[in-house]
């Protein structure tokens, strides 16, 4: 099927009780940009983070269950998406993490799911079946801090570009933990770690395309650090770590996502309390980014946002104002610029886009 014949599909997770709408289906029009509600679906608690499957049409979310000694949990729920309508058919759920979730991860081969606990300090390995759905955990690890008054808070995992290996971010100890999989027992093997300035909360990765760079974006100190990559160790080495923020703005903020053109030539993070978008351009040599644009989310708390495929455009959600905002993006400067379309959805945190 040509590009031309594909819809691109755009699926929103939110912070929402089990009982209302908390995954949105939507279509974006790549002529005009405006954006069509197809689908919304309930019966998932806080389902904050998504992952979708182009090629198989599935779509996973996390949800929280609490267990019967009154426990927080998380389920790992799977969808088959039906693109011709827009719509998600529920396919299975299953207990997939000891722990409220707030990301999850799939292997590009399928065969895992991979969850993260902020609150419980733990990230897990789930089955995943041929069909797509939900199987058994099989492994969970907790991170625990050297000092007692250090204390986990574990918020998402990236595989390498080759697949090899399993990078977690721990926010509460400012460490990046390398883990492979081991495959005969289905366990989370630790390879190694990489810290970050003390303080600084490491909360989201993206790879650069050509494997040789990896950008992690610093929750508590507005910052972003480079690393060079090296595939054979699975290793990061820092470059060099920079401000998300415009010199000397006082503003109370907090880092949200990360994300990086197709092409590796632009990097973008998003600020809670700036609420924007900050632009860098990277030196493909070095691996070095400059600042060269900070533009308005156009609404508060900017949690998560997407480049669409092809690059044209850039979506991103606002929490606190309830909005999901189309920008354009110039692909030769990497600038976004607003397109005056703004469309409501309650407490939006999760986007992803794709053709189908």
């Amino acid at each position: 099927m040509t590009v031309e014949n594909q819809r691109m599909l755009v699926f929103v997770g939110s912070y929402a009780e089990e009982s209302s709408n908390g995954v949105y289906v939507y279509e974006l029009d790549e002529q005009s940009g405006e954006l069509t509600r197809l689908n919304q679906i309930s019966g998932l608690k806080n389902p904050t983070f998504l992952n979708v499957d182009t090629p198989q049409c599935r779509l996973y979310a996390i949800s929280e269950t609490v267990a019967e000694d009154g426990t927080k949990r998380s389920d790992a729920v799977s969808y088959r998406i039906l693109p011709d309508e827009g719509k998600l058919i529920e396919t299975s759920r299953a207990n997939a993490l000891n722990g409220p979730s707030c990301h999850i991860q799939r292997s590009a081969d399928n065969r895992y799911l991979t969850l993260a606990s902020y609150h419980k300090g733990s990230v897990s390995l789930v089955e995943l079946k041929e069909d797509g759905t939900i199987g058994r955990v099989l492994d969970i690890q907790e991170h625990k801090g050297q000092q007692q008054e250090q204390k986990s808070h574990v918020h998402s995992s990236f595989y390498s570009p080759d697949q090899r290996f399993l990078f977690v971010c721990d926010l509460g100890l400012d460490t990046i933990f390398t883990y492979r999989i081991d495959e005969s027992e289905g366990k989370l093997i630790l390879q190694g770690e990489a810290k970050v300035k003390e303080g600084a909360g490491p909360r989201h990765l993206v790879f650069h395309p050509s494997g040789k760079f990896a950008y992690v974006i610093n929750e508590l100190q507005s910052t972003v650090t480079a690393f060079h990559y090296d595939a054979d160790k699975g290793s990061l080495t820092e470059i060099e770590t920079v401000s998300t923020l415009p010199a000397d703005t006082q503003v109370e903020n907090g880092c949200a996502e990360i994300t990086i053109s197709e092409d590796g030539r632009f990097l973008y993070g998003s600020n809670r309390g700036h609420d924007s978008i900050v632009v860098y351009a990277v030196d493909q040599q070095t691996g070095k980014l400059e600042t060269i644009q900070h533009v308005s989310a156009e609404g508060k708390h900017p949690r998560h946002f997407s480049i669409v495929p092809g690059g044209r455009y850039v979506l991103v959600v606002n929490r606190d104002t309830n909005n999901l905002v189309v920008f354009t993006r110039d692909s030769e400067t990497g600038k976004l610029i607003y397109t005056g379309k703004s469309i409501e959805i309650s407490k939006p945190v999760c986007v992803w886009a794709d053709r189908f």
